[in-house]
């Protein structure tokens, strides 16, 4: 699966974590930065990471900044992305099985190493909307989210 990765300062080292991780389990990352930890501003990064995701250039994305939230407000902006933030890995799960999340979110700051990969793993693994009631309420959100972006 081709992934997209950004990140701001908050997030390069664990962002770099996921990234060797992902690629020895054999995905292909994109890496739109940023590569160090000096400051820079989020949007710069997430910006055209979640614009690969909207067009269909990588399949999801993954991306880390400080808390989270920053990164999923700025993907949620494209039509196509359905971002979420786990700070766990039930979250992570029910992001895939009752959202068909396909950009994970993550806060660097608040989420260690082992917690983080195993976020990760469990958002890697999960099959999206496992029953039918989600994939119902899918469509319904698929559906506002096309009444209400714009497409690229």
């Amino acid at each position: 699966m081709k992934i997209a990765m950004a990140n701001d300062h908050a997030g390069t080292q664990l962002k770099n974590q996921i990234k060797a991780w992902l690629e020895e389990q054999g995905h292909e990352v994109v890496d739109f930065g940023t590569y160090d930890e000096e400051g820079c501003d989020l949007s710069d990064f997430i910006y055209p990471a979640s614009k690969a995701v909207a067009t269909g250039e990588c399949e999801r994305g993954i991306f880390v900044d400080g808390v989270g939230y920053g990164s999923a407000m700025i993907a949620n902006k494209f039509r196509g992305i359905f971002a979420c933030v786990c700070q766990d890995p039930v979250c992570a799960e029910l992001a895939r099985q009752h959202n068909d999340a396909n950009v994970l979110c993550i806060g660097g700051k608040l989420i260690g190493p082992v917690l983080a990969m195993a976020i990760v793993q469990t958002w890697m693994s999960t099959d999206a909307l496992t029953a039918e009631r989600y994939a119902n309420r899918r469509i319904k959100v698929a559906k506002i989210d096309e009444e209400r972006t714009v497409a690229l």
